[in-house]
């Protein structure tokens, strides 16, 4: 019997698959990637950020709405929006507004890298700026600057009925704007209704009393929508999305202007070879639901927008660690320690039991085992047990039972989270002071140059200690 760990992928899974293939030389590849020369070039832990798959997903999801739109003969526009609070860094965004979509922002920081970008002619005034979030006046006042400046698509979303008023005082010139609708939370949730937006009850006297009449100064456009559970195929989320659309169909009698519907993101992405969703019968069924509310109304179909932001940038993402050694610790439990820190780098795994898709990058032909993967914080909570298709981690032994692979056995394993693109710099906090002052890991950039070849380079280096003495308020 063949205890391989090869044969154990073979036998649970399809394989290969999009993205992860093995090379002849037994080493996995990510995106075609040699990960194992990425490896001997660069060290771990190591950070790898593939841009091409930004663009990929970005196609694939217009494509998809496109085919949607066509077999229903769907009459509104499709516009795709980058949510940057996925991962604001440049080569992200930059990347993503190389195939025509547009923005959303969560912050009043957000719209200085507007500004930014806009000074590099990466966007222009006519791109879309979806803006949303509980807002402080220095957000309000940036977004109404903007709008002020020439921005002729900034469409604020207001989160509560008093955050009209402050762009009624700085708002210098007509402008539209659109209303999140306050969604009810799933029944596991400690509390029924989100935090965010207007009740669904309030809107159409808010809109009556406080738009309506005024359409010389502001007018109505989107209603925006966001459930946290995600898109998924289930009673919860149908209810919750017929909602705005039943709100829209209401409106648009009395608020001629009103033309787009914004579902928010929540398209799930791999975090398993077991991975399974099908994103065309989704979005198939979102046209049609809305195209079928819309027609018993006798109502226009609005425009659809929608603001990936995992899905945009989180497949674009791997982290990868060395093994430093194996700790057993009683008959159950084999620890594989890391050279790194789950809390530091990959916060989503403890702060929320987020599983990422795990694969060793080498040692494929040795016998596997169960084992827990442990960081090397002092913090009994930094450690991974379990992917999400099984309670358990196998992993592949770290030394061959074969003596012809001496040489292989003197390697350590390495070992890859893959997907891990969205929001885990974010939440670790990028270049500050880590947990135990763990440093953040190298960065390094795979793209294609100007003239079509793929390179690597290195974007960042593994933190320093200088630098974190330095926040610390030690080297001044």
């Amino acid at each position: 019997m063949n205890n391989s760990y090869t044969s154990l992928v073979n036998q649970t899974f399809h394989f290969p698959q999009d993205g992860f293939d093995v090379s002849d030389d037994g080493y996995l590849q990510f995106n075609e990637l040699d990960l194992k020369a990425l490896i001997e070039k660069y060290g771990t832990p190591m950070k790898l950020t593939y841009l091409p798959k930004i663009g990929m997903q970005i196609n694939k999801a217009k494509q998809m709405f496109a085919h949607a739109f066509k077999k229903h003969k769907y009459e509104g526009d499709y516009f795709y929006c980058y949510c940057t609070k996925s991962s604001h860094f440049s080569f992200v965004v930059e990347e993503a507004l190389k195939h025509n979509i547009h923005l959303e922002t969560s912050y009043a920081y957000d719209i200085e890298i507007v500004n930014r970008l806009y000074e590099r002619r990466k966007i222009n005034k006519e791109t879309f700026i979806i803006c949303n979030g509980y807002k402080q006046k220095s957000y309000t006042s940036r977004i109404a600057k903007l709008i002020n400046s020439g921005f002729k698509n900034v469409i604020p979303i207001l989160d509560n009925k008093d955050e009209l008023t402050a762009y009624k005082r700085s708002v210098k010139q007509p402008f539209r704007l659109g209303i999140r609708v306050a969604a009810e939370e799933e029944p596991t949730f400690p509390f029924y209704t989100s935090r965010l937006g207007i009740r669904p009850k309030d809107i159409l006297e808010f809109y009556v009393d406080e738009i309506e009449g005024y359409e010389d100064k502001f007018q109505l456009k989107m209603l925006h929508i966001f459930l946290n559970k995600g898109i998924k195929d289930d009673i919860y989320y149908w209810s919750e999305l017929n909602k705005i659309i039943n709100l829209y169909c209401q409106l648009k009698k009395i608020c001629p202007e009103l033309d787009s519907i914004n579902i928010g993101g929540g398209f799930p992405i791999k975090h398993s070879l077991g991975f399974e969703y099908d994103y065309q019968f989704m979005i198939n069924e979102i046209v049609s639901n809305i195209k079928k509310a819309c027609k018993k109304a006798k109502v226009p179909m609005p425009n659809i927008y929608t603001e990936f932001g995992s899905y945009t940038v989180g497949e674009s993402m791997a982290h990868i660690y060395s093994v430093l050694g194996q700790k057993i610790q009683n008959d159950r439990e084999c620890w594989y320690m890391i050279d790194s820190s789950f809390i530091t780098t990959l916060p989503d795994t403890w702060g929320i039991g987020e599983k990422f898709l795990m694969l060793p990058v080498n040692k494929w032909d040795n016998e596997y085992q169960r084992v827990v993967l442990g960081g090397i914080t002092c913090d009994s909570h930094d450690y991974y047990d379990s992917e999400e298709h099984i309670n358990e981690v196998f992993l592949p032994k770290l030394t061959s039972s074969e003596p012809s692979d001496d040489q292989a056995n003197k390697e350590s394993l390495y070992v890859g989270f893959f997907h891990t693109g969205a929001y885990q710099d974010q939440i670790s906090g990028y270049g500050g002071i880590k947990h135990c002052l763990i440093p953040s890991p190298k960065h390094v950039i795979v793209e294609y140059d100007k003239n079509g070849k793929l390179i690597d380079w290195l974007y960042a280096k593994e933190q320093s200690a200088q630098s974190m003495l330095k926040i610390l308020g030690y080297l001044r």
